[in-house]
């Protein structure tokens, strides 16, 4: 099957400095696959590489079998691949429901409707509500982000990401700075997604990680150390000496 999102030796050099060297990955549609590796792995930076914000030095990214190496990151939205920041950007004077809406509004190339007001349109008033139903922001849909909690404003930030309709999500640490009895609640979201969203993540709560992803990629110092299930990375003796030590004890 035709992976749906790839590389093929990816790399990207910051003059003598080679951040990513030479990643081949073949992520499968519908996976739920995390990106893991120590401060400095290159994991932020292959995000770039893969959402067009950085060049590759060499290498090339496909999206569904389409080769988007050269594709500028709006391009790249347009053909269905969405990320979010590690830091959340939201529009503090919008409530969720506005949010959404004018996200899927954007991505309907209708945005203008929205300089006169809240616009009446009733398909992409639906739309928006499934999205925030999806995430458990149905009982927020009245809120501005300085009235959420955290962990809800990154799933709002999510939220704005699935209304471009990706087919490939890609998370930078979704569950940073959200304390613990909230993160579980996001990554239970982003999980029960509908498969036809195909998510990478990168997180550094191993808890997290071995909860939710199904399978793992292991980066250090640039290189894929490693790439399996859950209990065959806890399990990896190289991933323990490196990255894991005692979170190893998960498999």
């Amino acid at each position: 099957m035709i992976p749906a999102l790839a590389t093929t030796g990816l790399t990207r050099r910051f003059g003598g400095l080679v951040a990513v060297d030479g990643v081949s990955l073949a992520i499968p549609a519908g996976a739920r696959h995390a990106l893991i590796g120590p401060n400095g792995a290159g994991k932020t930076t292959l995000i770039n590489l893969l959402t067009g914000v950085l060049a590759p030095s060499a290498g090339d990214v496909s999206l569904r079998g389409e080769r988007i190496t050269a594709l500028a990151q709006h391009q790249r939205v347009k053909l269905g691949l969405a990320r979010t920041f590690q830091v959340s950007s939201l529009f503090p004077g919008l409530t969720v429901a506005e949010s959404v809406m004018m996200a899927v509004l954007e991505r309907r190339g209708v945005g203008g409707r929205w300089l006169g007001g809240f616009p009446r349109d009733p398909e992409a008033l639906e739309e928006a509500a499934a999205i925030i139903g999806d995430l458990g922001l149905a009982q927020d849909g009245n809120k501005r982000p300085p009235e959420m909690a955290y962990g809800q404003r990154r799933l709002l930030e999510i939220a704005l990401a699935l209304a471009t309709k990706p087919k490939v999500l890609l998370l930078d640490e979704p569950a940073a700075g959200i304390p613990s009895r909230e993160s579980i609640g996001v990554l239970e979201a982003i999980a029960a997604l509908p498969r036809e969203v195909t998510v990478l993540f990168i997180e550094h709560d191993m808890n997290l990680v071995f909860r939710f992803a199904e399978r793992i990629t292991v980066m250090v110092g640039g290189r894929v150390l490693a790439e399996g299930t859950p209990a065959e990375i806890a399990r990896d003796e190289r991933v323990k000496a490196v990255y894991l030590g005692r979170e190893a004890s998960h498999g």
